[in-house]
């Protein structure tokens, strides 16, 4: 167990037991069928407040949405059901009304033509509960508007989310990084299917994630980076 910050009690970082998992399914599952969105958030909420965001995601939410082809009308209400459920859930999870947490020099993001954005939900949350903040811009962002935000956030680390092939382009990915030597980028998600080389890196799991966001390196303070004038290509 670790302590998240003053006046926050303790929350557990270990994995979830099996037993638990189970129910956390079938209990998960059960609210997206009765389309009761409000029921998942909930769930999430009190999951994440046992068991820690990082548990949850990766031993409830992900293996969940994996069950949910959405081949049928039926499937697919239940897949959206599920998605907004865990969407509300993961963006209020520790927000304080009239606290806001720094950026801390992390932006977030999907990348362009990516509708999907639970996991860079999943992170935010996650750098929440250690008491971090970020820049999260949503899905779908850009080149050219992450290029904008990068010089004007000055952040100096950047995630970006694919859930598919089609917007995982590994080439685009590395370009943005070797236009912005200072800073580090990193893919998340399984859209990445190429391998994605230096100097960006793959985030396997939201645990790696938290990890690479929460680590400053030395002489790369946020407030004192600047970067010149890149071309977007």
């Amino acid at each position: 167990m670790e302590t998240i910050y003053p006046g926050v009690r303790l929350v557990l970082t270990d994995p979830m037991p099996a037993e638990a998992v189970e129910i956390a399914h079938k209990q998960v599952l059960s609210a997206a069928e009765d389309l009761d969105g409000n029921g998942v958030a909930t769930l999430v909420l009190e999951m994440a407040g046992a068991w820690g965001v990082p548990a949850v995601w990766e031993q409830v939410c992900r293996p969940l949405l994996a069950r949910l082809p959405g081949r049928t009308a039926a499937e697919v209400v239940v897949e959206h059901a599920l998605c907004e459920g865990l969407r509300v859930g993961l963006d209020v999870y520790r927000r304080e009304p009239g606290r806001a947490l720094p950026t801390g020099g992390v932006l977030l993001a999907g990348v362009e033509r990516e509708a999907h954005s639970l996991g860079v939900q999943a992170l935010a949350a996650a750098l929440r509960e250690k008491g971090r903040g970020c820049l999260n811009l949503g899905p779908a962002l850009p080149w050219s508007a992450l290029t904008d935000a990068v010089r004007r956030a000055r952040p100096h680390t950047v995630v970006l989310w694919s859930q598919t092939p089609v917007t995982g382009r590994a080439y685009r990915l590395v370009r943005f990084a070797r236009d912005f030597p200072r800073l580090r980028v990193y893919g998340a998600g399984p859209g990445w299917i190429e391998p994605l080389i230096p100097p960006a890196a793959h985030l396997d799991s939201l645990s790696d994630a938290v990890a690479a966001c929460s680590a400053v390196p030395a002489g790369r303070d946020a407030h004192h980076i600047r970067y010149g004038s890149v071309p977007y290509r």
